[in-house]
């Protein structure tokens, strides 16, 4: 009888697990594909079918079928699909439930209609017009908040929704090791001289064959991957063999070529997830923290390194043989990795970007706490660029409304940016272990090794265990460490700007 249970509860799963692939193809077709007059319909769609996927899930029958089968799962092996299925719904079930089903469309309906206003406000550097939307989604994230028992600061819970386990004050732990250890680093760099990157010329049309070029070489496939424009890269998809990525271009550098090899790395996660685990929750990766450190590992640990641009740059050159014709290798190596505050966080380098981050995590918290009037954000956006960065803020095109997540009221999803970064540089500790001549494969043009050793490692446990189980398996600690990513970066940057490989 149980396992009849179970194979109900997994069919009432699948269904689900349909509607919300729905909503992420609406969504995907809305910032690549939809004229801009659809917005309003489109935020109904998203409405109607977000509710009727949460009514469905949070129902009394899925509630019964969870609770009839938590006995049963126990008894199976931990690592099986039929228990981490049922420990990994009864939990979703319990925070989705206390959440009301009209909330979650309006929440789903105000984020789709906030995004075409976000885009015009960030257009045309006018904050005033898209503050009407920002503080309605800030409101209802309040009432989401509101559904939920605080047991110690009220950001833990949409914290929470992005990185299942992960509390505030933890968070703040790791930003002030980063704020302690990585603002000295960056004066150090600061300090050797000028660092700044070169003006080029980069033709569009060049850097689309170059991408497609990397991205197939890392294990993009044109039956199962698909690129395109936007206006805020992102990485999307229905399942593990449809995985949707995009990007966006300048002229002036090549920003969107690692932009594109960090939505890479968000969905090759998606799309090596064991195929026995597709249609459940268990398909995706296990948080956004996890989810981060893959993209981040491509973008940077991979399309940043000397093995890397040492097979590739010869191409590339060939490609703007008047633009890099004067430059060898390690000359665009450097190039590629100048530290300098920047106002941008997507084009921010490495030592830079955890500081980014820590702005607008502590900017979300003041808001949620209404701790200056929301019409004061870009100044206490413009304030800490200055404190953190040393940044003068031009407008705010290029200061608070740079980023797409509080349009779609994502408070809350900052955090696993930095959190991501850390955890790429524990994994890579272990990659680099178990593959020694991994950088060797690089310079040959071989990415299957690592590829394979992440399909393995990590990407075909989707959703199974908690994220810090996840790590623990991975790495051999549940805990995210911020030590090894700031040596990563000193011990890089050592080589690059001559500063001391360590501190004494």
């Amino acid at each position: 009888m149980s396992r009849e249970r179970f194979d109900e509860l997994r069919g009432r799963l699948a269904e689900i697990a349909d509607l919300v692939k729905t909503v992420a193809l609406l969504g995907w077709d809305q910032q690549v594909m939809m004229p801009p007059r659809g917005a309003e319909i489109r935020a109904e769609q998203l409405a109607t079918v977000g509710r009727i996927a949460h009514e469905k899930f949070i129902s009394p029958e899925i509630g019964k079928l969870i609770d009839d089968l938590r006995g049963w799962g126990e008894e199976q092996d931990y690592d099986s699909l039929e228990a981490s299925l049922v420990r990994v719904a009864a939990r979703d079930w319990e925070k989705a439930s206390k959440v009301p089903p009209d909330l979650r469309a309006e929440i789903s309906r105000s984020a789709a209609l906030a995004n075409p206003v976000w885009v015009e406000a960030r257009k045309n550097n006018d904050f005033d017009s898209f503050l009407p939307v920002l503080r309605k989604n800030l409101d209802l994230r309040k009432r989401y908040i509101d559904c939920f028992e605080i047991e110690d600061e009220p950001y833990d819970i949409v914290l929470d929704d992005y990185e299942r386990g992960m509390r505030t004050k933890e968070v703040r732990r790791i930003f002030d090791y980063l704020k302690e250890h990585q603002s000295p680093l960056v004066k150090e760099v600061a300090a050797q001289g000028e660092n700044g990157p070169r003006e080029h010329e980069f033709p569009i049309e060049q850097q689309k064959v170059f991408e497609l070029e990397v991205a197939h070489a890392f294990g993009f496939t044109d039956d199962a991957w698909r690129l395109d424009p936007t206006v805020h890269p992102f990485a999307s998809g229905t399942g593990i063999t449809d995985i949707r990525i995009t990007t966006r271009y300048f002229t002036d550098h090549l920003g969107g070529l690692f932009g594109t090899m960090h939505e890479f790395g968000h969905g090759l996660y998606e799309r090596q997830i064991d195929p026995a685990l597709d249609r459940t929750p268990l398909a995706r990766g296990v948080s956004l923290g996890m989810h981060e450190s893959q993209s981040r590992m491509w973008e940077n640990l991979v399309g940043r390194s000397l093995p890397f641009w040492r097979h590739f740059f010869p191409r590339l050159q060939a490609l703007y043989p008047d633009t890099l014709g004067g430059y060898d290798v390690d000359r665009w190596y450097r190039e590629v990795n100048v530290v300098e505050p920047s106002l941008i966080r997507v084009e921010a380098d490495e030592a830079t970007y955890n500081l980014h981050i820590i702005l607008r995590f502590e900017l979300e918290q003041a808001m949620l706490a209404d701790e200056f009037p929301l019409e004061q954000l870009p100044d206490e956006w413009n304030s800490r660029m200055w404190d953190y960065l040393g940044i003068t803020v031009p407008d705010d095109t290029q200061g608070v409304l740079q980023d797409v997540h509080w349009s779609g009221g994502s408070i809350g999803y900052f955090p696993t940016y930095a959190l991501g970064n850390l955890i790429s540089a524990q994994i890579w500790e272990r990659v680099v272990a178990d593959l020694p001549d991994l950088y060797d494969s690089f310079e040959q043009g071989e990415f299957a090794p690592l590829r394979d050793w992440l399909r393995e490692n990590l990407h075909r446990l989707g959703r199974k265990y908690t994220p810090g189980e996840t790590l623990e398996r991975v790495v051999g600690t549940s805990q995210i460490d911020p030590e090894p990513y700031v040596r990563y970066l000193r011990e890089k940057l050592a080589a690059i700007y001559g500063i001391p490989a360590t501190v004494a």
